[in-house]
């Protein structure tokens, strides 16, 4: 079944609502229900003094409604007492600012106290719900990192230094990945070593690499901590909720501790790109654990309360928006949340049941969607694909970082390539760079910045077994060390793409210091396939040694220079892309690349704003556009969908 429902905060209402609450979800067709997220000051009002009696009470009224839960550990929020009594806790900013309590998320993920103290909570909740008939999943914490991803307090420094230790072992090694002869930054101690706070001027470029997976890390070890006292006394899968790209958090590394993936999904109705962008965070969450079907934990039923301007959805547009998850992998699909606030942050938050009732067109929608999930068989069946794009944590770490050759967005750049196949209504696969790609017909790999030898190697191999390998500029730069590759940029993938990069030339505009920074101008490339078109953000000197030219740099410093590569090599082929091409451009390189790969889309021609998207043996369609289209004998309104056989 596809589970369908969304985040319950019983605690927030009197209790003569929640008889209301389940025969409403019951009408509303939910079947799961995320329960005690933001619980912690109301399971323990005092220190050391729990309060389960509510939660027994609401658990039972679900359970004898037919509800399942989703029971959370409520670690994401500490309670007043807890900083009061520990400030220590509250973290620290990276201008040494301690952040103060009174909203969520106040803790430092290093800090001892907050550790021992969750951990008792967490104990408490098991020993009590680990065979409660209603629990069908537990839900650790809330949104790792979401407001909180690096602290620089003392607790956080000394497990830094502990990292590191364990990491590099000597000092000595420290000092040979960091680069420390520049600048005199040579350690003589680990106890020498510090956060990366705020500082003069430009940081030590792999000690700010290694913050960032620290911080990660140091987030994963807090859920590991909570993880491991459930699994010691329930069976029960376990998952927290990610937030599809989501830079504070390497997902990679988390994947493999959750037993199902979930994500928070917040697309806005406003902008265009939404689909194709929530179409992206949905194909990461399925590749994070190989294809495994994962779970839409939390999307507004309207509009949102954050953005500096909140549109609503449009009519059926949350319909539209689920049934892409469950299209692209989803077995779940949830809202936060369920009963709209009437105070608090976030009051003005769309809800299941919003201020209005039920005689509104957001319970209408909800009703609808809940009625048609309930006979929906797509749960368990996998996506398939036959492209790959290549994302990775240490390459967005590192390409955003402040001492570069120019201001780039890593995520965008993923994206200009994704929404080219989003728009053809190909299937698509997140891979890491060191990955078996053996299954994939083309790979993309958008700005991989950071590189090993072995993840460049591992491409090289691709291409040479017959497939199709496209670069993009800013790959191959350095190493898992911060340090320039050996060998020249691109290392091995030089001879793939048969190319080699002299000097980088990244667009830019005057940087008035006083007036603020000038925009980037573009500049244009011509060849026979791109035509005469414009390139964004990045060009370079670049010399072609075997590749083919397919498009040329025209105007500016590098007039008349390669834009655009293909090389054969050997089974296979490497392209080379030296800007970020507009919308047509990347059309004509994609569609040649997916000719020469044989892969097309799941619809032989793709229909403007309409997404077809394979799920086992079913083909979902979705017409994300203004008017009304007919696709394969169907005619869909805007918004609508139509689940159909293969």
């Amino acid at each position: 079944m596809i589970w369908y429902g969304g985040d319950y905060n019983p605690e927030q209402w009197p209790e003569e609502v929640w008889d209301e609450d389940v025969r409403l979800m019951q009408e509303g067709g939910i079947s799961l229900v995320s329960v005690g997220i933001f619980s912690w000051a109301k399971l323990e009002p005092r220190e050391g003094e729990f309060d389960f009696a509510w939660l027994d009470r609401i658990l039972a009224k679900l359970h004898d409604g037919g509800i399942r839960v989703d029971l959370a550990t409520a670690t994401a929020s500490p309670p007043p007492w807890l900083t009061h009594h520990y400030p220590e806790v509250l973290p620290v900013t990276e201008s040494g600012v301690r952040l103060a309590a009174g909203s969520r998320q106040q803790y430092c993920p290093s800090s001892p106290v907050y550790r021992r103290l969750a951990a008792r909570l967490v104990q408490a909740i098991v020993e009590r719900y680990a065979d409660h008939p209603a629990l069908e999943l537990w839900h650790i914490n809330n949104e790792y990192g979401c407001h909180v991803s690096h602290c620089y307090c003392d607790a956080s420094a000394d497990a830094f230094r502990a990292w590191l230790t364990a990491k590099y072992s000597s000092v000595e090694a420290l000092n040979a990945a960091w680069g420390t002869a520049f600048w005199s930054q040579q350690y003589a101690d680990f106890a020498e070593v510090y956060p990366p706070s705020a500082a003069p001027t430009f940081r030590n470029p792999t000690q700010l690499l290694d913050f960032d997976r620290f911080s990660s890390d140091e987030l994963l070890e807090c859920y590991r901590a909570e993880a491991h006292i459930i699994r010691a006394s329930s069976q029960v899968p376990i998952t927290t909720n990610f937030m599809g790209f989501f830079k504070g958090a390497d997902y990679w590394n988390w994947a493999g501790d959750v037993d199902v993936v979930s994500d928070d999904s917040y697309p806005d109705p406003a902008d265009p790109d939404s689909p194709a962008y929530a179409a992206m965070t949905r194909d990461l969450m399925r590749s994070l654990r190989g294809g495994q079907p994962w779970i839409l934990m939390e999307q507004s039923p309207s509009a949102v309360n954050w953005r500096r301007r909140n549109a609503p959805k449009l009519a059926g547009q949350q319909r539209a928006w689920s049934y892409q998850a469950v299209a692209r992998g989803a077995d779940g699909v949830l809202f936060f949340q369920w009963r709209q606030s009437v105070a608090g942050a976030e009051k003005f938050h769309s809800g299941m049941v919003p201020h209005g009732g039920t005689d509104t067109r957001v319970w209408r929608e909800v009703e609808q969607l809940g009625a048609e999930l309930k006979n929906l068989a797509l749960d368990g069946a996998r996506a398939r694909s036959r492209v790959a794009i290549v994302f990775e944590w240490d390459s967005w770490w590192s390409i955003e970082q402040e001492a570069v050759p120019t201001e780039l967005s890593y995520v965008r750049g993923v994206f200009a390539w994704y929404r080219e196949l989003f728009t053809r209504n190909v299937a698509v696969d997140f891979v890491r760079a060191d990955a078996d790609l053996s299954g994939y017909a083309a790979v993309i790999v958008p700005s991989l910045f950071s590189a090993s030898v072995a993840a460049l190697g591992n491409l090289d191999a691709f291409a040479r077994a017959g497939g199709q390998l496209l670069v993009t500029y800013q790959t191959g730069i350095t190493d898992e060390n911060a340090r320039i590759v050996a060998g020249g940029y691109l290392g091995v993938l030089q001879s793939t793409l048969g190319i080699r990069i002299e000097e980088f030339s990244p667009l830019a505009g005057p940087d008035l210091a006083a007036t603020g920074h000038g925009e980037a101008p573009p500049t244009r490339i011509r060849g026979e396939l791109t035509g005469d078109a414009t390139g964004y953000l990045w060009s370079e000197f670049l010399h072609t040694e075997g590749a083919e030219v397919v498009a040329t740099f025209a105007g500016g410093g590098v007039d008349g220079w390669p834009a655009v590569t293909r090389s054969d090599a050997d089974a296979g082929a490497g392209w080379y892309v030296a800007t970020l091409p507009e919308k047509d451009a990347v059309a004509a390189i994609l569609g040649r690349l997916l000719a020469d790969a044989g892969v097309g889309g799941a619809l032989p021609v793709p229909q403007p704003g309409v997404e077809a998207v394979l799920r086992g043996e079913s083909l979902v369609l979705i017409n994300h556009g203004a008017v009304s289209v007919d696709v394969r004998g169907v005619t869909l309104a805007p918004q609508a969908v139509a689940v159909i056989p293969a």
